[in-house]
Parts: C-alpha cells; sequence; structure tokens
C-alpha cells in the first residue's frame, strides 16, 4: 500500500515538529505490513525563511524515504486541486490522506466554492489513477472560530457539504471514505497555537485517519493512542 499525505501548514508542519505524517508512519511500522509513503515534497516549513525548507524534523531518526507529502503552508484545497493529477501521475498512491479545508475557508474562498475546489481535486486525481482512493477528515475549526460568528458557519457547512460530496463521488473503483473528527479532539489542548497539532494532537489526527481505514476497508489496525 503506497499512502500519500495531503494537506496544508497542519500537514507540512514546520521546522522542529514531528508531524501526524511521522505519527502515522510510527504506526504503520508497527503492523508489520509492507507499505511505502509517497510524496514529491520532503520538507517542513521554516517559520524565519517563511518557505518549506526545514529538514529538522523532531525525530532525527525519521527516514528520508517516509518523509514524502503533498502539503504545503498556506495551501488549500484551491491550490492543490490544479497540482493533483501530476503528483498522483508521478507518485503512484494507492491512497491519499487528506486534511484541507481550513486555509480556504481562512483565507481564499467560502464554503460552497472550497466544495467545488475539492470536486475538482477528486476528478483530477482520478485522472492519474481511476483506482486511486481517499480520505478526508473533516474539517476542525480552530480559535478563529470562537470569536467570528461567520467563520464558524463556515466550517460547518463545509463539512456538510464535504460529507455530500464524498457521498456522491464515491465509487467501488475509487472509494472516498469521510473520517470522523478525531475523538476528543480540542484545540486548547491538542494544538501549540490553536491551529497547528501538538504531541498529543498529531496523534489524534493520525488516530483519525487510521481508525477510518480499519473500519470501512480493513486496512492495517486501530491506532493505540497514548495515555
Amino acid at each position: 500500500m503506497r499512502y500519500l499525505f495531503v494537506g496544508d501548514s497542519m500537514t507540512i508542519g514546520s521546522a522542529g515538529d514531528h508531524t501526524w505524517r511521522y505519527r502515522m508512519w510510527r504506526h504503520l511500522s508497527a503492523l508489520g505490513e509492507p507499505f511505502a509513503i509517497t510524496g514529491s515534497r520532503t520538507a517542513l516549513y521554516d517559520r524565519e525563511a517563511d518557505a518549506p525548507v526545514s529538514h529538522r524534523y523532531a525525530d532525527p531518526a525519521f527516514p528520508a524515504s517516509a518523509r514524502g507529502h503533498f502539503a504545503g503552508w498556506g495551501e488549500g484545497w484551491l491550490q492543490l486541486a490544479p497540482l493533483v493529477r501530476a503528483e498522483v501521475a508521478e507518485q503512484r498512491p494507492d491512497v491519499l490522506l487528506i486534511s484541507l479545508g481550513l486555509i480556504d475557508l481562512g483565507f481564499y474562498t467560502d464554503a460552497a466554492r472550497t466544495e467545488e475546489s475539492l470536486r475538482s481535486f477528486v476528478a483530477e486525481a482520478r485522472a492519474a489513477s481511476p483506482s486511486v482512493r481517499m480520505v478526508l477528515l473533516p474539517v476542525i475549526p480552530n480559535t478563529r472560530a470562537v470569536s467570528d460568528a461567520w467563520f464558524a458557519a463556515q466550517c460547518d457547512e463545509l463539512n456538510v457539504r464535504t460529507a455530500k460530496a464524498v457521498a456522491d463521488l464515491d465509487t467501488a473503483a475509487s472509494p472516498l471514505l469521510l473520517a470522523s473528527r478525531p475523538p476528543g479532539y480540542d484545540i486548547h489542548r491538542d494544538t501549540y497555537d490553536g491551529t497547528h497539532p501538538n504531541a498529543a494532537g498529531e496523534h489524534r489526527i493520525a488516530a483519525a485517519f487510521a481508525n477510518a481505514m480499519h473500519q470501512a476497508w480493513g486496512v492495517g489496525a486501530p491506532y493505540d493512542l497514548p495515555d
């Protein structure tokens, strides 16, 4: 099984992070089943350079072969939809694990336009690989949603639209799966700034993807969350 991690700043991570990608790699490695992680990008975002140029992962033992991803700081469905066909064609993933949407609503578009980008992304990925599988994580509102009623409502609306899009676009040949919001995820406890996951949040995001695949497709095993 070949996995491609797709996302925004919560997925690429910044210098010094473990990232939820690392947590998923550890989980998959413990299963003892063959797998590969793909992706044309490998770096973390460097805040000082304001660019994805850091390779300073929290665990230097995170192997280069597992650091691949297709995520970008400030990139959402809008930016990645036009690029995903080439990425899938080159990297040949079997499964896309996707965490997108928050940045679209925060800076670029509303829920309706973001749904259009989501549907375009799915079509472009399938154009490169008609059998590709995709797991989508619902948007987890950040602290902006506490004080911005419009933004909070847009997050809720996008999650409804995402569920409908997954139901509409799911096929036997190319299954789509909507993961559950990470159980117990608390932006005050599981992030370091109200948006980006800390170690606890990384585990919970990885668990949401792992548990969704296991429950729906019988892939892998349940994620063992640390106490």
